[in-house]
């Protein structure tokens, strides 16, 4: 479901309510992040969590012209689930730079073997990036932005109680959870419609 313009709170309406929905989009991502191993985390983007983006970079940039909101609105939109797929932000991280750099240079494309695999389906690879490339030919970015489309007997398999596992299958960085956590799987179970 798109953010529309008129939902959105202004910014001294936003500057009231800031503490406490920012205290409601934390809870709520505890639910939506996965951990693949100790480095790769996929931010599984909702309505919720792009709504809370869409206002913290209208409050940063002091944007409240049409325009500039708009145009927010149009670099987030994208990463709502539309019923079929699920949207989420990746990030490899490494808290010593150095080790970043060297991580970034073996992990060239990552992004493209991210995979869910419902349980008794197929696996499906991550769509990834389709906003602008993230990679050159000596590194990876550590942020991508991913799409995983389901097929309808897949949803329908969800809906009934499958498991789905999530994993990664690049050489240089093999790891997957065979089971999410329940509460994990019943929040991404609401992007399908």
């Amino acid at each position: 479901m798109a953010i529309t313009r008129e939902s959105l709170m202004g910014l001294e309406t936003y500057a009231k309510t800031r503490v406490e929905f920012r205290k409601q989009v934390m809870e709520h991502k505890k639910n939506r992040s996965v951990y693949l191993g100790n480095h790769v985390m996929l931010l599984f983007e909702d309505e919720m969590t792009l709504r809370y983006q869409v206002q913290e970079m209208l409050r940063i940039e002091k944007i409240f012209e049409e325009d500039g909101i708009q145009s927010e609105l149009d670099a987030y939109n994208p990463l709502c689930p539309e019923g079929s797929n699920f949207k989420a932000t990746m990030l490899i991280e490494y808290g010593n730079v150095a080790e970043r750099k060297v991580a970034l240079a073996k992990l060239i494309g990552i992004e493209d073997r991210l995979f869910i695999q419902v349980e008794g389906q197929s696996r499906v690879y991550a769509i990834a990036d389709e906003d602008l490339e993230r990679e050159t030919a000596e590194k990876t970015s550590a942020v991508h932005f991913v799409r995983f489309e389901l097929t309808p007997e897949m949803k329908s398999a969800l809906k009934s109680g499958a498991q789905m596992m999530v994993g990664c299958d690049h050489p240089n960085y093999p790891v997957h959870l065979e089971e999410l956590p329940q509460e994990t799987l019943s929040a991404l179970l609401k992007d399908l419609s």
